[in-house]
């Protein structure tokens, strides 16, 4: 089937085209369909499936048609985090381009002025975190009273973030006679209960339930001392200069101290965690995006949702402490039909953890193995000076006496 079958607009199958876009994905095929015929949607599926374009067609297409008729907020989406607000929103703005719909993403971080005058000017799709939308309720900005659909998008990562209770409160603004569109990367007791809360007799859909992993992603670990991941991390990117890369840490210390570590090398690169202030994070992303940056060290906040062209390397410089941010994690690169690389850098004392994830994620991860001479040679060709002949002798000597495989 294509997206030129589907009972939608002409200027969003047009815009679809514009775009490259003319066979849906598996998400896509299945949920498309029931939401333009008005039903619930339970949709379970791994990051970089096409879920916000599963939802943003068909509510796009069902918004224009009757824009005419109905005045005021028609769609809410509601999302866990600021930087998928407005990439949300980007979806909604580049395939609704010639459709009259107006589409604003709402978060907090920035000055309401401009905001309050945005909704004021009148909006017909509202995608926001729920901090600065409650507020504007508050404040009489925001009316929620013609509301025909409730998108909730990254549900999982809500509840995790503490969001149970403002999907509960948001049902007092909106119509009982609605269309909930629920979507989640991952399926738990928790999320169940939530969704037959906000849901009615909905269409469950679920997508590769046992296998979280993209088919087009690639892993490989490489076993090496926490103190050597700064010069293998080095000696991969200079292999592949020209290549986009996403590379995660567990702090916002760890992240500082990747960057400063890649200066010294001549390495340009920039991080990302939730210590930068939100206008700097979004310049951060744009210059990610366009390749004036090809390096981005980030935290897990970068892990869910965000759709960043053209990555072709997620490094999991540090082993995520939870599984599923593994699977999140990787899900930046390989999106759609594009192959991407997914690395882990394990230290001995992260074992444990990784066996976890390959638990979790039910597939053997390939290791990419390392000789002694292999790895002394990488330590010797970092351009930082921290590897000079007398630390390569000391641990060639440690090496030899306790061996390097554990």
């Amino acid at each position: 089937m294509k997206f030129s079958d589907y009972n939608i607009t002409k200027e969003v199958k047009s815009q679809l085209n514009v775009l490259g876009y003319t066979r849906p994905t598996d998400i896509q095929f299945k949920a498309i369909q029931h939401i333009i015929d008005g039903e619930d949607v339970m949709a379970i599926a791994q990051t970089g499936t096409g879920k916000t374009a599963a939802f943003a067609i068909p509510t796009l297409s069902v918004i224009q048609k009757s824009k005419k008729k109905n005045n005021g907020i028609g769609c809410l989406v509601m999302v866990p985090t600021r930087e998928l607000a407005k990439q949300i929103a980007t979806v909604y703005r580049e395939i609704g381009k010639d459709t009259g719909v107006k589409t604003f993403g709402l978060f907090g971080g920035v000055e309401q002025e401009q905001q309050i005058r945005t909704l004021n000017n009148g909006i017909d799709i509202l995608v926001s975190t729920p901090g600065r939308m409650f507020d504007l309720i508050s404040q009489k900005v925001i009316d929620l009273t013609n509301i025909k659909f409730l998108v909730l998008d990254e549900a999982d990562l809500m509840l995790d973030l503490g969001f149970a209770k403002d999907i509960e409160d948001v049902m007092a603004f909106i119509p009982r006679k609605r269309q909930t569109l629920f979507f989640s990367a991952t399926i738990s007791k928790k999320i169940k209960s939530l969704a037959y809360d906000v849901v009615r007799n909905a269409i469950r859909i679920q997508i590769s339930p046992k296998n979280p992993v993209a088919k087009t992603i690639e892993h490989a670990f490489i076993k090496v001392s926490m103190d050597d991941k700064r010069f293998f991390l080095e000696n991969m990117i200079k292999e592949y200069p020209e290549k986009k890369a996403v590379i995660f840490v567990r702090t916002q210390v760890r992240a500082g101290r990747v960057v400063d570590a890649l200066k010294r090398v001549s390495i340009e690169s920039e991080c990302m965690h939730g210590g930068i202030e939100q206008k700097d994070r979004f310049l951060i992303l744009d210059r990610f995006r366009t390749g004036e940056n090809n390096v981005l060290v980030t935290t897990d906040v970068a892990a869910r949702g965000i759709d960043i062209p053209n990555v072709e390397y997620v490094v999991n410089y540090d082993i995520p402490d939870v599984p599923e941010n593994y699977v999140h994690r990787c899900g930046r690169t390989g999106r759609g039909n594009k192959r991407g690389q997914a690395l882990a850098f394990c230290s001995e004392s992260e074992q444990e953890l990784f066996d976890a994830i390959v638990e979790y994620t039910g597939q053997d991860i390939e290791e990419y193995e390392v000789s002694k001479g292999e790895y002394l040679s990488i330590l010797d060709g970092s351009d930082d000076g921290s590897s000079n002949w007398k630390l390569l002798l000391k641990k060639a000597n440690e090496e030899s006496e306790k061996g390097l495989d554990w």
